[in-house]
C-alpha cells in the first residue's frame, strides 16, 4: 500500500519489462532478520524473504501479461519492501483492466495450489520433512495467505479493484467509487483489531493507514 519509487536494482524480465527492486526491500530484510534467533533461524526468514521477493515478482509479471496481451505497452514493474506495483504507459479502459487485475490474483492462487499439490503428494508418498518440503509447505501458505489478504475489497489492492469494476457494470464511477470507499473502511476497520489483539501482528498495521485515507477519501467522493 506504500509505493516506493527509489530503485537499487534494475534487470529485464519476461516479455522485456523493465524490473526495478525498490530500496525500502532493504527494511523488509531487517524486520525478519532483527526476530531471528539462531544462524539457521536467519537462513530459514533469508529463504522466506526470497520466496516472498519472488511471489510478488511474479504476481506483478501477471499484471503486466494482462496489459501486455491486450497491447497495453507497460513501463515497468516494481518490487518493494510493502509489494509491487504494475506501470502501464496508458490508462486502460475498464474491461481492460478486469484481465489486468485479475491476472494477480490468478498467478498467486496458481502459485499456491501447485506447491499444496506437490507438498501433499511428497507427505502422501511419506516423504521425510526436510528443505524441500519445507520450501513447498512455506510457498503454499505464503500465496495461499497474500491470495485471501490480496483480495479483500479495500483500495489499493486488488480486490477493492475488481471490486470497483463490477460496481461499474451496475453504477457509474463516481458511485462505484463511493460504495468501493465505504466497503473498505468497514473491512479495515475489522481488520486492524484483528491484527493488533489476534495476531499480534501490530506493526503491520502502519501498512494499513494509507489504505485508511484513500478508502475514506473515495467514500467522501474525492478520488473520481
Amino acid at each position: 500500500m506504500f509505493r516506493d519509487s527509489q530503485a537499487i536494482f534494475e534487470f529485464r524480465g519476461p516479455w522485456g519489462v523493465p524490473v526495478r527492486i525498490g530500496a525500502s526491500i532493504l527494511l523488509m530484510f531487517l524486520l525478519f532478520v532483527s526476530t531471528s534467533g539462531s544462524g539457521t533461524d536467519i537462513l530459514y526468514d533469508l529463504g522466506f524473504v526470497a520466496m516472498l521477493i519472488v511471489s510478488v515478482f511474479l504476481h506483478e509479471m501477471g499484471h503486466a501479461w494482462g496489459a501486455l496481451i491486450q497491447k497495453i505497452p507497460v513501463r515497468g514493474v516494481m518490487i518493494h519492501g510493502f509489494g509491487g506495483y504494475c506501470q502501464q504507459a496508458r490508462t486502460s479502459t475498464p474491461r481492460e483492466s478486469e484481465l489486468i487485475v485479475a491476472m494477480g490474483p490468478i498467478v498467486t492462487l496458481t502459485l499456491w495450489a501447485v506447491s499444496r499439490l506437490i507438498a501433499n503428494a511428497m507427505w502422501d508418498a511419506g516423504h521425510e520433512y526436510n528443505t524441500v518440503l519445507w520450501f513447498f509447505e512455506t510457498m503454499a501458505w505464503l500465496n495461499g495467505y497474500l491470495a485471501i489478504f490480496n483480495l479483500l475489497p479495500v483500495a489499493p489492492l486488488d480486490g477493492g479493484k475488481l471490486f470497483e469494476l463490477i460496481l461499474l457494470r451496475f453504477m457509474r464511477g463516481k458511485n462505484a467509487s463511493i460504495v468501493t470507499g465505504y466497503i473498505g473502511l468497514a473491512v479495515l476497520a475489522l481488520l486492524i483489531p484483528y491484527l493488533i489483539f489476534g495476531a499480534h501482528m501490530y506493526i503491520f498495521v502502519l501498512f494499513f493507514l494509507p489504505a485508511v485515507v484513500e478508502n475514506w477519501n473515495r467514500m467522501r467522493g474525492q478520488t473520481y
